[in-house]
């Protein structure tokens, strides 16, 4: 009989991931993060491989990504995991790259419009 996993609840989760129970459980049911194990009660159990699926989750936030397309590079991700192959040359990956990559930057040329802003309002309260 092989170890389990070490594993927490979903409160913990949620704490180590900065995430909402609320949003955890989200995930959950849409399929993007689903807790490895189950207790006879049937509270969630995550793993650590769980927790780096949720914070690569997290990161796509901000960048504005749909739930729609988080699933779709989970699957590309868990697809090459499965064939223990490198994603390197998949054109889906890279894809997500340059998408990723162009979203980002517009939210760097959001927040310097935000810094002048500020530094606009803090002149005039001068």
């Amino acid at each position: 009989m092989s170890p389990t996993p070490a594993t927490m609840h979903i409160g913990e989760f949620a704490e180590r991931t900065g995430m909402s129970l609320r949003t955890i459980r989200h995930y959950d049911d849409v399929g993007l993060v689903t807790a490895s194990f189950r207790t006879e009660g049937g509270f969630r159990l995550y793993t650590e491989a769980d927790f780096e699926r949720m914070i690569l989750i997290r990161r796509m936030k901000p960048l504005g990504f749909s739930l729609e397309e988080m699933a779709e590079l989970l699957a590309i991700i868990d697809e090459h995991a499965a064939a223990q192959d490198s994603p390197a040359d998949d054109p889906r990956l890279t894809e997500f790259i340059r998408e990723a990559t162009e979203r980002r930057e517009k939210l760097r040329t959001q927040l310097a419009m935000a810094d002048e802003f500020v530094e606009l309002l803090e002149r005039q309260a001068r």
